[in-house]
């Protein structure tokens, strides 16, 4: 993790130097940065396996997600108020400065299982390693047996390809709203590009919260008696199902103010999905949680380069159709906020 995180912000530090140097020169460093981010869930989903019981891992995730969904949400409030301060390079700058920070506390206040650890209790570690001492004698056998993952054995099981196609699913909507949303709010309202980055940062605002929540109502319905496979389906169905309906709900917005809603609750019901596959990949290859979380993202990253890519296509194709539609459906004033 301290690896990943350090090169992608050297690769966010040096971007600036590299667009001006050549575009192969910010190729690379984009490439760096992918690769280096490549390693951030699946390292975030095996500690936390290594770390927490089964009934306390929902709100566990929850947690750590709401931190990613945070950081959505202050990069699109900082990001402009930065470019407008430090020219277009500030916030490559901050964020790869900021970065190298959490380095140095990730490294003088973790470790990787909670033997390891000199900060926590003889008590949490008692009640840790009680809670799965049989996920730790089933990881140590084959640990000693095995050296490389068994990558045709989990890919032969039906479980790891649902989980493949629900990963890649989700990042499909998740990135494609990502990218999407302050161009829809500059183009669809007019409001201008500051104001389009506080709009777009309430819906993973909310998404931080209600993540959380599900994960703490995800761990009570289990300590309640309810099975974890009924328990994951209930979180991933409201994931998937919930932000479909309110994105229909968007298509009738006439104001800023009502898609941003609208939008926080597709993005609020869709970090269900965090306590549905994110945390069955830890469920059934405890031992593999990293590598599984890998192969799956890779899914997820294919599926979100094909739909920013596609959405960019169609964005083009009825540019016309869709302005006239909202021309039409929309005659309010353009919103300038102070």
């Amino acid at each position: 993790m301290a690896w990943g995180v350090a090169l992608w912000s050297l690769a966010t530090f040096l971007t600036p130097w590299a667009a001006e140097t050549s575009l192969w020169a910010l190729l690379v460093m984009r490439v760096l940065l992918g690769i280096a981010e490549g390693v951030a869930l699946p390292c975030m989903n095996n500690m936390i396996s290594r770390w927490f019981p089964q009934t306390e891992r929902s709100r566990a995730v929850g947690l750590a997600m709401a931190g990613f969904q945070l950081g959505s949400a202050v990069g699109l409030v900082l990001s402009p108020i930065l470019m407008s301060q430090a020219g277009v390079f500030g916030p490559f700058v901050i964020f790869g400065l900021s970065g190298f920070l959490w380095v140095l506390v990730w490294i003088s206040a973790t470790s990787s299982t909670p033997d390891r650890s000199p900060q926590i209790s003889r008590y949490e570690l008692e009640y840790i390693q009680s809670k799965r001492q049989k996920s730790f004698v089933i990881e140590n056998k084959l640990k000693t047996s095995k050296v490389l993952p068994p990558f045709r054995r989990l890919l032969s099981k039906l479980p790891t390809w649902s989980l493949i196609v629900a990963n890649a699913m989700h990042s499909w909507g998740f990135f494609v709203i990502l990218s999407w949303m302050p161009i829809y709010f500059k183009t669809i309202y007019h409001v201008d590009l500051r104001q389009a980055a506080w709009f777009s940062a309430v819906p993973w605002s909310m998404m931080a919260l209600v993540g959380y929540l599900a994960g703490v109502w995800s761990d009570m319905l289990i300590q309640s008696g309810m099975t974890v496979t009924l328990t994951r389906k209930i979180m991933q169905s409201i994931g998937f199902i919930g932000p479909g309906i309110a994105l229909i709900g968007l298509t009738m917005a006439k104001h800023p103010s009502i898609a941003s809603a609208w939008l926080s609750v597709a993005v609020g019901l869709k970090s269900f999905s965090h306590c549905g596959f994110l945390v069955n990949l830890q469920e059934i290859a405890p031992q593999y949680s990293g590598v599984l979380h890998g192969i799956s993202n890779t899914a997820g990253t294919i599926a979100a380069i094909v739909g920013t890519g596609k959405e960019s296509i169609l964005m083009k194709l009825v540019r016309l159709q869709v302005c006239d539609y909202f021309s039409l459906a929309y005659k309010g004033p353009v919103y300038e906020y102070k």
